[in-house]
């Protein structure tokens, strides 16, 4: 598995992870200009749509017929300008965005049997946290979690300060060992300002992990990093803001069942 996928931008839908590489979540972006459209269907999986930059309106149709419409979704000119706003698209249902401005959105999908409405997440159903201190503070946004009842889906955003780490104390969710821990895997999109910055994640499994890899990845503008399992700190580069979209999915659906390292969970409390 290819698990740094660098950024292309190939016309205005670019399937990045595809169906089929991790075990649950796909992942893909879509770029429209002002007045263009796109339309899909969720099938046997259910959607969550992260508006990364400009506006749009979107029109969902479930499958007890009913349609519902949210007309003014997103607002913010990129990442870095706000909170993230996020609809949730259940399954077998269809949909069609129109983008009322520059459009650049992440489609994230996983299994799914949930039978509910689809969810305009935005003001105060994202709840924004300043977590950690010194140079390992930053700002994490949850939007999808338990305000709705999905499946399987979790989705936020993280932005960390120029030099700042996250995902910090280092910690993974791929064991199941309740109530702490879950098997979750996720995926981070990233993106730096000014552009032509970088940052790094290091990708490690514990020391008993029969398949264990450690890997650093130099992370730059628009890259995704598959997290299937394992630790997964993330620092950026002094003068650079780094941002990240990060997605969950897994066999079950508990936001904070993850399990620090214990050789670095002392900073909690130092």
């Amino acid at each position: 598995m290819n698990r740094h996928i660098k950024a292309v931008r190939n016309g205005p839908y670019q399937e990045i992870v595809s169906p089929g590489v991790l075990r649950f979540l796909d992942f893909a972006r879509l770029v429209l200009g002002k007045g263009e459209k796109h339309s899909a269907q969720s099938g046997e999986r259910e959607a969550v749509l992260d508006f990364f930059g400009g506006t749009a309106s979107i029109s969902i149709r479930t499958p007890d017929g009913e349609t519902h419409t949210f007309t003014k979704v997103g607002g913010r000119p990129d990442v870095f300008s706000g909170p993230p706003q996020m609809v949730y698209i259940p399954p077998q249902s269809s949909y069609a965005l129109t983008a009322r401005s520059p459009l650049d959105t992440g489609i994230f999908t996983a299994p799914s049997r949930a039978a509910i409405a689809p969810t305009w997440l935005h003001d105060a159903s994202v709840t924004v946290k300043t977590v950690g201190r010194d140079n390992w503070q930053r700002q994490v946004y949850s939007a999808l979690d338990n305000n709705v009842a999905a499946e399987r889906l979790l989705a936020g955003e993280t932005l960390n300060p120029p030099g700042n780490w996250s995902s910090y104390p280092p910690h993974k969710h791929d064991r199941s060992n309740p109530p702490q821990e879950a098997v979750l895997e996720e995926i981070y999109f990233f993106r730096i300002k000014p552009s032509q910055g970088y940052g790094f994640i290091w990708t490690y499994t514990a020391p008993d992990d029969s398949e264990g890899f450690s890997s650093v990845f130099v992370v730059e503008d628009g890259d995704t990093v598959l997290l299937p399992k394992g630790y997964h700190p993330v620092v950026a580069a002094p003068g650079y803001q780094l941002h990240y979209t990060w997605v969950l999915a897994g066999e079950e659906r508990r936001y904070g069942a993850w399990a620090d390292d214990p050789r670095h969970v002392w900073v909690k409390n130092a």
